[in-house]
């Protein structure tokens, strides 16, 4: 559970902060899917998008001391998958139940 609420928590400061650039105008949808099995979250700003690729890795030399990166690698380590769309402003979280 803490797994999944931090990937969410994380997800939506992302699309609040850095997806919508806090404008209160612009919405973010979350959908939600939990069976026996897994559970996956679907959060989509309205933002332009961006290419996950080119965020600095955050645990660089060069990097440690930057905010920015961490919230994407604290997604991708709790999460078993971890997918954007091509435009990159939806990202797909998906936790197995094992």
């Amino acid at each position: 559970m803490f797994a999944i609420r931090l990937a969410l928590e994380e997800g939506l400061n992302n699309a609040i902060k850095h997806g919508n650039r806090g404008d209160p105008k612009k919405k973010i949808t979350v959908d939600c899917d939990v069976d026996a099995d897994r559970a996956t979250i679907t959060i989509c700003d309205e933002g332009a998008g961006f290419d996950p690729a080119r965020v600095p890795d955050p645990t660089a030399d060069e990097n440690l001391e930057k905010p920015s990166g961490r919230g994407l690698m604290l997604m991708k380590a709790y999460m078993d998958e971890v997918r954007y769309n091509d435009r990159g402003n939806q990202v797909f979280l998906m936790k197995r139940n094992t």
